[in-house]
């Protein structure tokens, strides 16, 4: 048999209550040439038991618990489709967003896009505030700030991904911000300007309340400022204030808290 078309990857941990519904979002899909991986993150719930109702229709890839960007990692490395699209496990797809996306790539020969997404916090829909309208084309200042693009959204060439060495390991938090930064360095993103993701938030156990977001922002701004030897001067520019801002910020938080060392560490990133 030939490859699949797309390798759709579900990493998820814990989360046994939520991940039957992102699949079956992804099985309900109207576009249907497609793998669906599920990376069981080292669950210690009833997310094995539960993703038996599936059986014959997904993969599902034990591993041991090292993080959401190790298991989309090992899913993208196990995918056998010529696209891969990530969908975390609390999320959902609406049935067209792959066959939209794919007719999308198809017609705009850009590598990666993404669509837009409604939002539904403890139970109700919630409007999303300026700052996150998703943008396209040259995403690169409008990564400087937030992350710019919904990992639930994107549909990427493979290859693409692994020109870019995927998600940084390393990172608990912010991984998705890192590597749309360095990819909108150069690349183009794509968006369709239409709600085919439905993000839900008010989660305990979502990454993105951790308080650790603007520290791990700060180390990506920094790693692409040291390594990157692709940055325009305008873009180096921009980047470095947006990093001064993000360590002024971050540097008086730690001081009220009376975290010295942490003030320490982000003003010394700036000598």
């Amino acid at each position: 048999m030939s490859n699949p078309v797309v390798s759709v990857i579900i990493p998820t941990f814990n989360r046994a209550k939520v991940v039957c519904r992102a699949v079956n979002s992804v099985l309900n899909q109207s576009f249907r040439d497609f793998e669906c991986i599920v990376v069981d993150d080292g669950s210690t719930d009833e997310t094995e038991s539960v993703l038996q109702e599936f059986a014959n229709k997904i993969k599902v890839i034990k591993s041991e618990n090292r993080g959401v960007s190790a298991a989309r990692n090992l899913g993208a490395k196990l995918a056998e489709g010529k696209y891969i699209a990530f969908l975390d496990s609390d999320d959902e797809w609406k049935k067209e967003k792959l066959a939209k996306q794919i007719f999308y790539m198809k017609e705009s020969g850009l590598r990666i896009a993404q669509t837009d997404e409604t939002w539904v916090r403890n139970g109700k829909f919630v409007n999303k505030s300026k700052k996150y309208i998703r943008p396209y084309g040259d995403i690169f200042y409008n990564c400087l700030e937030v992350c710019a693009v919904t990992p639930s959204s994107v549909l990427m060439e493979k290859t693409l991904f692994f020109e870019y060495g995927g998600f940084d390991e390393s990172f608990p938090v912010c991984e998705d911000y890192d590597l749309w930064l360095r990819m909108s360095i150069k690349e183009k993103f794509g968006l369709i300007d239409e709600p085919f993701i439905i993000k839900y938030g008010g989660n305990e156990d979502q990454l993105s309340n951790s308080a650790c977001l603007d520290k791990y922002r700060i180390i990506s701004l920094f790693n692409v400022l040291k390594k990157n030897d692709k940055l325009s001067s305008e873009q180096e520019k921009a980047l470095r204030e947006v990093l001064a801002k993000k360590v002024k910020i971050y540097s008086e938080g730690a001081k009220k808290r009376g975290k010295s060392d942490e003030a320490e560490w982000a003003e010394g990133l700036l000598n």
